[in-house]
This record gives C-alpha cells, structure tokens and sequence, in this order.
C-alpha cells in the first residue's frame, strides 16, 4: 500500500478497503436517477438521512400505510457472472411494489440498500439505474437507500440488494376484502418469465445443462442464455391501480412468487374457500418448458417453483369480471380466466389443478 494512504505511518480506513469517496461520488452520479423519480409527494433528493414523503399532497385523506421489502435471490449471481447489471434493480423494486399492491394500496416511495466487497461505482450505478427505471414504471418516489462497502463480507464483484417499499390506501379500501365467495373467478396476468424466484434450482439446471450463460437460450434463440434468464420481473401496480380506481370491483389480488400458485393464492383466501385453476388455460413462457425438459423437472414441482406463467391472479365476482377484464386490457393487459374460488374441507388441498401444463421443450 502506498505510504501516501497513511497518516503518520498509521492505518487508514481506506488500508482497511473502505473509500469514502468514491462512496460520495457515486452519490453524485446518482442524483439524477433518482430526480427523474419525482411525484406528488416527494422530491426525490437524497443526501440527507432520511427520505420525506408528504401523504396529503398525494392525494389522500385518511390512508393506512402498506409496507414490503425483499430481494431478487440468487438472480444475483446471473448478473455478476455475466457483467449484466441493468435490469436487476428493476427486480428488486418490482418484488415489493407487486407486494404493496396486491393489498390494495399504491406504491408511493422506495428505499435500496446494495453492499458490497468493493464498490464498483459504474456497477452500482447500473443497478440504481434499473432501481430508478422500475420505480418510474410503478410510479413511486426513490426517497433514499444505502451504499455499504464491506471488504471481508463479500468476495470481490459480489454485491446484495434489499429493496424497501411503503405505499398507502384510504381507510377501508385494503384488500382482500372479505366477500369473496365461491364462484368468484379468477384472472391470471402473464409473466415476463421466472421473474425473482427459484433461481437456485434455474442455475442448477444450467449447470446441468452444460450451456454457458454466454451461449444462445435455447428458448429465445436470439439472445444469451444468461441476458434471457435476467427478464426483469413484471411490474403490475399501473394496470392494477387503474383497475382498482375505476371501480372496487376487484376482491382479492395474489402476487405469485416463491412457492408458486399452490402457496400464493390461498394467502388471500378466507378460510373453507380454495381455488380450482384449468392449468391448459395457461400461456406458459417458453422458458418454463426449457427449465422442465433441461433439468427433469415435474410438473408439480415446477408448480410450486415457478409462477409457469403466470405472475399475478386477480379475484372477482363472476358478474364483474367483464368489466375487470376491460379494465385491464385497456392498461395493456391480457387477463386469462383460468379458473374460480371453491368451497372446501380441511382435508382438501387449498389449490387444485385441471388440465395440464404446457410445457414444451423448444425445438433445436
């Protein structure tokens, strides 16, 4: 180390692997980003200790708060192997956003935390910018977030996300609201692909596959196998908040993460009710079948691994579902009935499945 990093002959916090200014000029870089996420109610500045957000200059009147946070999982290591960083930040606000949404309320701001072995400000800023694309897209401010560089805590070119999301609803507008009943339907909106979830399993697959991340995907022949498994997830909040303002139509909403519709659904269903789902009413993502034929994957563990296509079911009373339909599509959507709320036992599995998925290997 250069004697010129010392005082005095003594160690310095940057000996020890941490740089303050770089730190602070990525701060810089990322103003702008996060000014291009401004809405009523906040400015969207950072550099002060916290964000602020000024609930009745959005808008609302008596509203409850709605809090979420995650990650993206082990996607992480598809985006450090491959250099990819562009997209990851839009996963990481889509996981929490789709979250806050589902209950009902709007996304309103969000904060990032991203650490790392040694920071890599060009890194960092790629992933702050997919941080900011995504919060545009779900219409939230990004208020703040955190910059932790910890050499020993991480290898170097390894980095964590956490993404923090709060959002509001005026008082008794939450979902899911408590008629929802049986013969009620059920509406799937498509995936962009495996979104955040099961990506353990994905790069075993790979692994056993013996592609390279940096060879054609088999399933989208067009693009490598490591850009088509980095398809950020899909934000719903503009489609579903559109939806939700045009009337109060919609009973329940299930964002479908880790563990599939079998554990998802029935988290918004009241108890001695279950759903019935047509799995042939499905478009399931080519990608899917690639996963099942690659890595010998049954179709009941694709189920609870994967959303296989569909990554958000909205639940409504049969005789609203047109106008929900329209609503949606009118957003750009392409809601799917794909199946209905049924009475159930408690013997009775909470989710059973008709039909078959479509689970197509792609042809060489």
């Amino acid at each position: 180390m250069a004697e010129s990093t010392k005082t005095g002959g003594g160690l310095t916090y940057a000996d020890a692997g941490v740089d303050i200014d770089a730190g602070n000029a990525l701060v810089e870089r990322l103003k702008a980003l996060v000014r291009a996420t401004r809405r009523s109610g906040a400015d969207a500045e950072i550099g002060g200790f916290g964000g602020l957000f000024d609930l009745k200059a959005a808008g609302y009147v008596d509203p409850i708060l709605v809090a979420a946070n995650d990650g993206v999982g082990t996607k992480l290591k598809i985006a450090i192997e491959t250099g990819l960083h562009d997209t990851i930040g839009i996963d990481l606000v889509a996981m929490s956003v789709n979250d806050v949404v589902v209950q009902g309320a709007e996304p309103l701001f969000f904060l990032d935390y991203f650490a790392c072995g040694k920071l890599s400000g060009d890194t960092a800023y790629e992933v702050v910018k997919g941080i900011a694309t995504g919060c545009i897209e779900a219409g939230c401010a990004l208020v703040g977030g955190e910059t932790a560089e910890m050499p020993g805590m991480y290898a170097d070119g390894d980095y964590d996300l956490a993404g923090f999301a709060v959002g509001a609803a005026e008082r008794g507008k939450l979902l899911p609201r408590r008629d929802v009943t049986a013969g009620d339907v059920l509406l799937g909106l498509g995936s962009s692909g495996v979104h955040s979830n099961g990506y353990s399993l994905v790069r075993r697959i790979v692994a056993r596959s013996g592609l390279g991340l940096d060879a054609p995907a088999p399933f989208a022949p067009e693009t490598t196998l490591g850009r088509a498994l980095l398809a950020p997830t899909k934000l719903y909040v503009r489609p579903l908040i559109a939806a939700l303002k045009a009337g109060h139509a919609i009973k329940a909403l299930a964002h479908i993460t880790g563990g599939g519709l079998p554990d998802n659904l029935p988290r918004v269903l009241p108890d001695g009710l279950g759903a019935e789902i047509d799995l042939s009413a499905i478009s399931v993502p080519p990608v899917f079948g690639w996963l099942a034929s690659a890595g010998g994957v049954a179709e009941p563990e694709m189920l609870r691994t994967f959303n296989c296509g569909v990554g958000m079911v909205v639940v409504v009373g049969a005789g609203e579902a047109a106008s929900v339909e329209a609503a949606l599509k009118a957003e750009g959507e392409a809601p799917v009935r794909i199946g209905e709320i049924v009475t159930i036992s408690r013997a009775d599995d909470p989710v059973r499945f008709t039909g078959a998925l479509a689970l197509d290997a792609p042809t060489p």
